[in-house]
């Protein structure tokens, strides 16, 4: 099969389409046919030495975790998938996924079937961002209506699903985001929205429940300032989540450093929402697989609204 292999930490350069091994399924998982691979920002950081590195080891690996396709095979003891099935998820992270290919394999419960209102695109574009955006505004802030939320770089790929989720949760939303990305936040629900660029946001907000913050260095202590005292910040990248911590202890308030796990409870819920119209899914570029690199280099310039996705 095809993938997009690297022999080196680097730039874009280094990602190669080669010819590498079919794999097989081990008992419990199942080969999905991959009809497209979500971008990440998590993927050109491991390619450069950093994200996932540490965990995938020295090169050469394949980068990507998001997948939409179609179940070719099912191993021994699979019982809620079978082949022809249409599934997304996000499987083995942060373990290497390797989804940047023809076929991957997992245990199917990575996996769910895709919403019927998504094609493979903009569902592989969903896995990642949404559980993130999922397993911190419900699971880990549990969120709920009438509270105030946060969240920093609303047009994002993370960003523009935690509007909806929230939203969709009865949450008041507010979002940070560059002035020409505003009419998109709104449209996505937000209540509020602020330029980031021209206004600093603790002078526009206060008493806030949730902050999901998606930027991380100073922007994180920063965004204490608008907590109310019961209130919870969710640091998704994690750099500097140690020192906030910290910051944040020594003012009496709550920081909960985020990194996101394989569910199919969350996709499945992720699921139900698209089909119920709550949630969308903004897709700003597609690419062949083959040009990965410059997904990376498109990805990188951290300009993206929405999500960038390889087609295979």
């Amino acid at each position: 099969m095809r993938a997009i292999v690297q022999d080196r930490f680097g730039g874009p350069e280094v990602l190669e389409v080669r010819e590498v091994e079919r794999p097989r399924p081990l008992p419990t998982e199942v080969l999905v046919r991959v009809r497209a691979a979500g971008i990440n920002p998590v993927d050109w950081k491991t390619r450069t030495g950093g994200g996932m590195a540490g965990v995938l080891g020295e090169p050469p690996f394949t980068v990507g975790w998001d997948v939409s396709g179609v179940v070719e095979e099912a191993g021994f003891g699979v019982t809620t998938l079978k082949p022809g099935d249409e599934v997304f998820g996000m499987p083995w992270f942060p373990r290497a996924a390797s989804a940047y290919a023809e076929f991957v394999t997992a245990p199917s419960r990575h996996f769910a079937l895709k919403p019927a209102a998504l094609d493979h695109v903009a569902a592989a574009a969903l896995p990642l961002a949404g559980l993130t955006a999922w397993q911190a505004l419900v699971d880990t802030a549990d969120v709920r209506a009438g509270q105030r939320v946060l969240v920093h770089a609303a047009a994002g790929g993370v960003g523009h699903l935690a509007v909806q989720i929230a939203k969709a949760r009865g949450a008041h939303v507010i979002g940070t985001a560059s002035a020409a990305k505003h009419d998109f936040v709104r449209g996505l629900g937000a209540d509020e929205v602020i330029d980031h660029r021209s206004t600093r946001f603790e002078d526009e907000v206060s008493d806030v429940d949730v902050v999901l913050d998606l930027v991380g260095g100073e922007n994180g202590v920063r965004s204490l300032d608008v907590l109310r005292s019961s209130g919870l910040l969710v640091a998704v990248p994690s750099g500097t989540a140690g020192e906030l911590v910290e910051v944040a202890a020594k003012r009496g308030l709550r920081v909960t450093p985020f990194l996101v796990e394989p569910d199919q409870a969350g996709l499945r819920e992720l699921a139900a929402l698209v089909e119920r119209g709550q949630l969308r899914v903004e897709v700003q570029t597609t690419l062949p697989l083959e040009d990965a690199g410059k997904a990376h280099e498109l990805g990188e310039t951290g300009r993206t609204r929405g999500k960038i996705v390889l087609t295979v």
